[in-house]
């Protein structure tokens, strides 16, 4: 093909054009999106993700980043316009260098998040970001999405593990910004800009993120509740007692686990007695595993006393600490082996979820008979999984009439989050999914500034088109 001679001839990395072996960059992982693509280009280095961009910018030829594809809407998928190339940058897997006293490692954009997460064990240290598409996803892609995970009440969000960035912008040049400072007040925060914005803007190629010392002891307990209210209450208790040892706090329905039990065949319930709702407690620290235990212990007790939970289960070994962990991370794989499924990755103001979960359920119930709710999600930092299935009584007859509700029903939970001054996206992106919602929330100010960033750093509209913004 004659148009890429010009690329060829200096390019280290590979170009797919083969239609067969470019369809699986083409199709989001959820298989909801299909585009269309003139090539799939692999770059090796950062030079050559330059170069690629760059002969991109002189053919007018849209460019699509794309990490591990394991996106959830649709923000790593071409558009059917025919006009673009999807830029992967999953042959550019190197650690460039890991600093133990400095406690940061920087690597190329093309890593997993689970060749991180291992890296950083290998010298001793932890990597907390913690997502269930670790082996697959890379770390551009969580940057470029801001991921979020299980462990976002200690640790904070992708943005908040990251010091510094290197970037290809839109007309192919090279940004430099791999600094490994926890302060630089130099001017404007040029990393933050690029963190989310879904390659937008640029080409996330490199980045210098945050190691932390590993815990020498996790304990996590499994706790029985009566609502979501208790639930909030005992996020309350535990950070009192146990602020800076709380790792993860996470919310879930009966529904949820019900459905877990039902597609997971090693999946068993620790309690004696099924509850409304569940919570799931980790704390992890440096100190033995015997004390760690016996301070979740108090904490129950405590809860117990004040009566914010009915039971508890608490892990004594390595296999039980996954065990009861598998209940949550099976969630969604457990849902989508139910099938047809409305989901709502929003986030809301922590004291707000009660009663958000308490209206909403009410107000769609009533509405809609034909549902079921599988609500779950991470609580302690106020991101819920608002999700919705079809009701067990219906037959497949039925599952079209369940298919027609959902922009409904999306309108209806994002407009109450709105109104509960949440946000209808918390760690999954907009892609293409949520961008015309997102943009019926924003003041036609905070568009107008939208629109000036994304001009101002891609005149030609060739980045990711069509992603973020209309």
């Amino acid at each position: 093909m004659q148009l890429f001679d010009s690329l060829v001839g200096n390019f280290n990395g590979k170009i797919i054009r083969d239609p067969g072996d470019m369809q699986q960059f083409l199709t989001d992982w959820r298989g909801k999106w299909t585009g269309v693509a003139i090539a799939v280009i692999q770059p090796e280095r950062t030079e050559d993700v330059a170069l690629a961009v760059r002969w991109c910018h002189e053919h007018n030829i849209s460019v699509v980043p794309q990490g591990g594809n394991t996106g959830l809407s649709g923000g790593a998928t071409p558009n059917n316009s025919g006009l673009n190339v999807v830029l992967s940058l999953s042959r550019m897997k190197q650690i460039r260098g890991i600093d133990v006293v400095n406690n940061t490692i920087s690597l190329d954009a093309g890593v997993t998040l689970q060749a991180v997460q291992e890296a950083a064990d290998a010298v001793g240290k932890l990597f907390p970001l913690s997502l269930a598409a670790e082996g697959t996803c890379t770390i551009g892609g969580n940057l470029a999405t801001n991921a979020g995970g299980v462990q976002v009440l200690r640790y904070g969000n992708a943005r908040d593990l990251c010091l510094g960035l290197e970037v290809v912008t839109s007309d192919g040049r090279i940004w430099n910004g791999m600094k490994s400072l926890r302060k630089d007040n130099t001017g404007y925060d040029l990393k933050n800009i690029f963190i989310g914005s879904e390659g937008t803007l640029g080409v996330i190629t490199g980045a210098t993120l945050k190691l932390f010392e590993k815990p020498k002891s996790k304990v996590v307990s499994f706790i029985a509740l009566s609502d979501p209210s208790s639930a909030i209450s005992l996020l309350k208790l535990s950070q009192e007692m146990h602020s800076n040892e709380l790792t993860a706090f996470e919310l879930m329905s009966d529904e949820c686990i019900s459905l877990v039990e039902k597609h997971v065949d090693t999946a068993r319930l620790p309690l004696a007695v099924r509850s409304e709702w569940y919570v799931l407690l980790e704390l992890s620290s440096s100190s033995d595993e015997q004390a760690l235990s016996a301070r979740i212990e108090n904490l129950l007790e405590a809860a117990m006393e004040a009566e914010l939970i009915t039971d508890a289960a608490i892990s004594s070994s390595i296999a039980q600490f996954n065990s009861i962990w598998s209940l949550r991370e099976d969630i969604s794989e457990a849902q989508a082996a139910e099938g047809k499924t409305i989901k709502h990755d929003i986030s809301l103001p922590i004291s707000t979820i009660a009663v958000f979960i308490d209206q909403m359920t009410k107000q769609l119930l009533y509405k809609f008979s034909n549902i079921r709710m599988v609500v779950f999600g991470h609580l302690g930092d106020g991101n819920l999984h608002f999700n919705i299935s079809p009701a067990k009584s219906i037959v497949n007859t039925q599952i079209q009439l369940f298919t027609e509700i959902e922009a409904e029903v999306n309108k209806l939970v994002h407009d109450s989050v709105n109104d509960f001054n949440g946000s209808i996206s918390a760690e999954h992106g907009l892609g293409v999914l949520r961008r015309d919602e997102a943009s019926r929330y924003r003041s036609e100010t905070e568009r107008s500034l939208m629109e000036i960033l994304k001009k101002s750093f891609d005149p030609k509209n060739l980045m990711n088109p069509g992603k973020v913004l209309s």
